[in-house]
């Protein structure tokens, strides 16, 4: 039904594994690890125009936010009517709300996607999407420090020694990715919400959703750890290593547009003011009358009344 999404995560996957399988033992663990590795960053970097995107309108979202609220003071009771005026200012102010969720939607499948390939890797299996037998047999085989990459930390002793490992390799392994991996998932929400206005984050709704995002979200990996496989933890730490890299690369960018588009009124009007200075020192600089001395007005009548005579 997925397969649209199954084939292009495994193919994207398989060609990484082939880069590092050049360089490592293709049945090695790190080979197949940074497989997951880099199938997070071309999937990332593919969507790096929809994050910048994703940025940009958050932060308009956060500079009409006391217009969105006079407008559901105003036509709070008017359901229909709040929503045509909440559609009209969008599209004057150029920006769209469920255009910043695209990036988090379009992971969605894709966390799916590979979950599915992982579970395809089994013993014994002819083929897994677009890897054939040996492609699972070295997935199979692959292990870092003993660990499984496919396997959980909560399957039963017997499924682990199916694929050569146990509870202990597994738990050496995945306890740190957890932790790694929640670790990350924190600093990755507190960087983020650090761009906050000290209006919305005043809000008591926006109080609620930032403790969650500090707090409860990381708390998922440890929670729901022991029920991923290893290399889906892998995944969910390169995923927010990149996006911690990717917000400060960002917001960094976005400022200096901010300060350079600040700043640009700022020239112009003291060149103004310059020009109006030197205009008006002119102007007082330059004489009444040429050849007199300035604000001295001089009595003409004389000489029109003797004509020939000589001052």
């Amino acid at each position: 039904m997925l397969d649209f999404i199954y084939y292009p995560v495994s193919a994207i996957l398989w060609f990484w594994h082939k880069v590092f399988g050049h360089v490592l033992d293709p049945s090695s663990g790190f080979a197949w690890a940074l497989s997951v590795v880099f199938l997070v960053f071309t999937l990332r970097a593919i969507l790096f125009k929809p994050f910048v995107h994703q940025v940009r309108s958050m932060k308009k979202m956060q500079e009409f936010a006391p217009l969105i609220r006079e407008l559901q003071e105003k036509h709070g009771d008017d359901r229909q009517k709040l929503a045509q005026e909440m559609q009209k200012m969008q599209t004057e102010q150029g920006f769209n709300p469920l255009s910043g969720c695209l990036p988090m939607l379009v992971q969605v499948p894709v966390f799916i996607g590979l979950f599915q390939v992982l579970n395809g890797f089994k013993p014994g299996a002819p083929g897994n999407f677009v890897f054939n037998a040996a492609d699972v047999n070295s997935f199979v085989e692959a292990d870092l420090f003993g660990a499984k990459l496919s396997n959980t930390l909560s399957q039963a002793p017997e499924v682990l020694a199916t694929f050569g490992t146990d509870r202990l390799a597994m738990m050496t392994v995945g306890v740190p990715l957890m932790i790694a991996a929640a670790i990350a998932t924190h600093f990755t929400a507190r960087h983020s919400l650090q761009r906050q206005s000290p209006e919305a984050a005043a809000n008591p709704q926006a109080a609620v959703t930032n403790k969650l995002m500090l707090w409860i979200f990381p708390m998922f990996a440890i929670v729901g750890g022991p029920f991923l496989p290893l290399a889906i933890l892998i995944y969910w730490l390169a995923n927010n290593f990149w996006t911690l890299g990717q917000q400060r690369v960002v917001y960094r960018r976005i400022d200096r547009e901010e300060a350079a588009s600040a700043d640009a009124p700022a020239v112009v009007d003291s060149v103004g003011t310059t020009s109006a200075v030197v205009d008006t020192t002119a102007e007082k600089a330059s004489p009444d009358q040429p050849g007199e001395t300035p604000g001295v007005i001089e009595d003409r009548a004389r000489d029109a009344d003797k004509p020939g005579e000589s001052r």
